[in-house]
């Protein structure tokens, strides 16, 4: 196991949550000397300085302000939450001498590998205090429930195929305590009373750790590499970049893409956009110069991509297969599911060329409908050229993904590059990329 890849694991097993995954970016951007913004406060920036600011504890923005006056925004975009099941409310459910936990699905996952496995429980608390209401983050940290397969006597067609039902099937087992409470459970975890609890944001997550296997150790198995392989890349980069003469670096980790993006901490908010607002305001700008930046800037969402599957190749385009451990994946699709042109693309490729990193392009079976991601939901509050991209895995919205083990350190790498170029439009169609 590499550095960059203990690296990866220690940050996905820091983020069992979306909530401690912005928890933990936050304190790395403060060990680093970022200063931490509040959108409820004035902005007061200064030139080569670094600095942050989160929304709902689940997104977050961590930016360098150049040198010198600023005349574009470099973005690098991803997503903290990955599919799971929330619990509901008041979510006990007994049924002889047992315990369950009523669920809900978050995001499209696949059912099947939640099964015969230990979860636990994360998310957040809304915790009332003698003057205030505390958030606070929750972690249960163990073994502490399962969603039993019913054994292959009971059900004799289970390999031949089985549609599950969420409210049914996917209920896990906690206790065989009658009494049991969760929210005692999560108070007593807290240090604070049960009825002091008055709100809260609870998920189920996987409790394996990450692995490297193969025959040359080229795999790695691990949680919701999907989509933190990319902010933990994106992360890394600007950490390592150094502040540009002229260009605003921009790392942004939101919330909510896999349910749409549609929250007040999702790519489809204002929260990028506000910032920019509130960048080129601290600096003097008016709207124009906001405008023009703009137009030199350029936004690369990152998230995870669809490897070739050694079992099923004729799921993948004849001409655009794409392999783990061979690099940067680029998105296209005509019906702009992804934000890539071929513009965009020409001047990404000379990044990666720049980085030294390989690269390779995806686009979708022409009769298989492929999912969205972030960029162009991103793009209709501000108008960037950007690409899409993302490193291969397989098993993606399974509870244990894999992916290649060189991978990251190659995005890792291209990040760093990415945020240490500038772009400009020079006129009309013509850039200069350096």
């Amino acid at each position: 196991m590499n550095k960059t890849i203990k690296g990866l694991f220690d940050f996905i097993g820091k983020g069992p949550s979306q909530f401690h995954v912005v928890e933990t970016e936050r304190q790395a951007f403060l060990e680093a000397g970022f200063q931490e913004l509040s959108e409820s406060k004035p902005w007061k920036l200064k030139a080569g300085k670094n600095y942050f600011v989160t929304r709902n504890g689940s997104s977050i923005i961590a930016f360098r302000m150049p040198k010198k006056e600023y005349e574009s925004f470099m973005i690098i975009a991803s997503h903290s939450d990955s599919p799971t099941f929330r619990i509901k409310e008041m979510p006990e459910m007994k049924e002889g001498h047992y315990v369950k936990l009523n669920t809900e699905k978050y995001g499209g996952m696949l059912m099947a590998p939640w099964f015969d496995r230990p979860l636990s429980i994360a998310g957040r608390a809304l915790v009332k205090g003698k003057n205030e209401l505390q958030v606070k983050l929750v972690d249960l940290d163990k073994d502490l429930c399962m969603l039993p397969s019913l054994a292959i006597h009971m059900n004799r067609e289970a390999n031949d195929g089985y549609k599950y039902n969420a409210q049914k099937d996917m209920l896990p087992l906690v206790s065989m305590n009658e009494k049991f409470n969760l929210k005692e459970l999560v108070a007593k975890h807290l240090d604070v009373k049960p009825e002091d609890i008055i709100g809260s944001d609870l998920f189920l997550y996987n409790r394996e750790e990450g692995k490297v296997w193969g025959a040359e150790d080229e795999f790695i198995s691990c949680r919701r590499l999907d989509d933190l392989q990319c902010s933990y890349s994106s992360m890394e980069g600007i950490l390592a970049a150094k502040n540009s003469e002229t260009a605003v670096q921009l790392h942004a980790t939101f919330d909510n893409e896999e349910v749409g993006s549609g929250t007040k901490q999702g790519a489809d908010s204002t929260f990028l956009y506000d910032t920019l607002v509130r960048i080129n305001e601290s600096v003097g700008g008016n709207n124009s110069r906001l405008l023009s930046a703009i137009a030199n800037s350029f936004m690369v969402s990152a998230d995870n991509a669809h490897a070739l599957h050694p079992n099923y190749s004729e799921k993948s385009d004849p001409t655009n297969k794409v392999y783990m451990n061979e690099g940067i994946v680029i998105k296209f699709n005509a019906n702009q599911k992804y934000m890539t042109d071929g513009l965009a693309f020409g001047i990404f490729t000379e990044i990666c060329k720049k980085a030294k990193v390989p690269y390779q392009t995806f686009v979708n079976r022409s009769d298989v409908a492929g999912g969205s991601t972030l960029g162009n939901i991103s793009n209709a509050h501000v108008s960037i050229n950007g690409v899409d991209i993302g490193l291969a895995q397989l098993a993606m919205h399974s509870p244990y993904e894999t992916a290649g083990a060189k991978d990251t350190e190659y995005l890792v790498k291209l990040t760093k590059t990415f945020y240490e170029t500038v772009i400009e439009n020079q006129s009309g169609l013509a850039y200069t990329v350096k």
